[in-house]
């Protein structure tokens, strides 16, 4: 027998035969629920009584728990049955904003093929506080402005999420300035200074406030930032985008340093409050890193390598501003096109080195397929030789069994060399092979 995965077959400590069975699966997956950042080796549930097994029964049927990323969150005693926490998690790592945080898992056991759904759910605790962008922010305001208007300040961004996370906002007291919480579409939340007062710049050229940050946690965190207000002599009109939100798609193959996109804004002043110059509004890391914006043309250029996989969509808060401070703002809404850049995933989750030449319907292997791509290119086929004993059978998901269509004849044929092969659906289409000698 040849060597196989890069492992030869005698320092394999044993080999299975399968025999067909009917698989089941259970329909209703079992739920588990954990706080972020418990210890490793915590408890959490007792697997052989959620899913009604006899004592034994885990081990004796090689249970194993898979989640759906390949990685392990848990770890199974199967003498006990029991399921411990294998390591601390941190909910924003895994999830980021998403809540709920669900880690998806199935529990398979063989002999015979059962799938059971199970569901980690990591819950948010409040170890984060509302952070501003930086320690203070400088506001300039025209001093005819009227009382009602509204300026849109800096966020501050709360990795926690729920009601651990940010819920409102507070400044000083005023006389002349208030602050309401804004609801963004993305459920973000803004601040808005809302002026309250005429101004007059002879009385007062300046104020100095103190914006506050809250979550929902108990006790709730905070966070704070310093508004420099200065006010400035009349420039009566701010630049306004003409066309917001913009809306551009891009694929991710896209080459470093292209052109996204150009934005246009004009201000109905003339002179130097009504030259204009583009930039990113209060951008996150992620798209200070990916794109780039020409202060002069309004250009939006590519910096970084889109991986649809990852990021789907990006929403670009943009800025104009005139020469007299006055500012707008508006939204870019970029969306990744999906190319097919992912061949398919083939993963053995069981292989079994010898067949009798006897048995009917026997389970050669178990594997698993996937592609990271979506659409066409993430759908899969899976094939092997037309001229051989042997088929293919979908059981649960993208796991597939390989098994005998009947009795083998060792006289008539010893050895088999059997191709499986997974292609995808895209444009080129993209496959995987793997051979598995017997």
């Amino acid at each position: 027998m040849e060597k196989l995965n890069g492992i030869h077959p005698n320092k394999q400590v044993m080999s299975f035969t399968f025999m067909m069975f009917l698989s089941r699966v259970w329909s209703e997956p079992i739920h588990y629920s954990v706080s972020e950042e418990t210890e490793g080796g915590a408890f959490v549930a007792h697997l052989t009584k959620d899913l009604g097994l006899g004592t034994g029964e885990l081990a004796a049927r090689s249970a194993q728990v898979v989640f759906d990323d390949d990685k392990q969150y848990l770890l199974l005693d199967p003498q006990t049955g029991d399921l411990f926490l294998r390591e601390k998690l941190d909910r924003e790592e895994l999830c980021g904003p998403a809540d709920p945080c669900v880690l998806h898992f199935q529990v398979f056991l063989e002999m015979p093929v059962q799938f059971f759904q199970g569901e980690l759910w990591v819950q948010d605790i409040n170890d984060h506080s509302p952070m501003f962008p930086a320690e203070e922010v400088l506001l300039k305001i025209p001093e005819n402005s009227q009382p009602g208007t509204v300026f849109p300040l800096k966020l501050a961004e709360d990795l926690d999420v729920g009601s651990n996370g940010l819920q409102k906002y507070t400044i000083s007291p005023n006389s002349h300035f208030h602050v309401l919480t804004r609801n963004h579409s993305e459920g973000k939340k803004f601040p808005d200074l809302v002026q309250d007062k005429p101004l007059d710049r002879e009385e007062q050229a300046e104020y100095s406030l103190t914006l506050t940050a809250l979550d929902g946690g108990s006790p709730p965190r905070s966070g704070t930032v310093r508004v420099q207000i200065l006010i400035m002599d009349v420039n009566d009109n701010a630049p306004e985008f003409v066309h917001t939100p913009y809306k551009v798609q891009v694929l991710e193959n896209c080459s470093l340093n292209s052109p996204i996109f150009s934005v246009l804004a004009r201000d109905m002043d003339a002179g130097n409050f009504g030259s204009v110059s583009y930039g990113l509004f209060q951008p996150s890391d992620e798209i200070e890193q990916t794109f780039s914006m020409n202060a002069v043309t309004g250009e939006i250029q590519l910096q970084k390598k889109l991986d649809f996989e990852k990021i789907k969509s990006y929403h670009v808060e943009i800025e104009a501003t005139d020469g007299g401070g006055l500012s707008g703002k508006g939204t870019v809404v970029i969306e990744v096109v999906d190319v097919n850049d992912n061949a398919p995933e083939l993963t053995i989750t069981s292989l079994s080195s010898s067949i009798p030449e006897n048995a009917s319907e026997t389970i050669v292997s178990i594997f698993k397929i996937r592609d990271r791509d979506s659409g066409d290119n993430g759908k899969t086929t899976c094939s092997i030789p037309d001229n051989l004993p042997f088929i293919l059978k979908q059981t649960f998901k993208n796991f597939y069994t390989l098994v005998t269509e009947g009795p083998l004849d060792r006289e008539t044929r010893a050895e088999y060399n059997i191709t499986i092969t997974v292609t995808d659906l895209g444009t080129p289409r993209l496959k995987t092979q793997y051979t598995y000698y017997f």
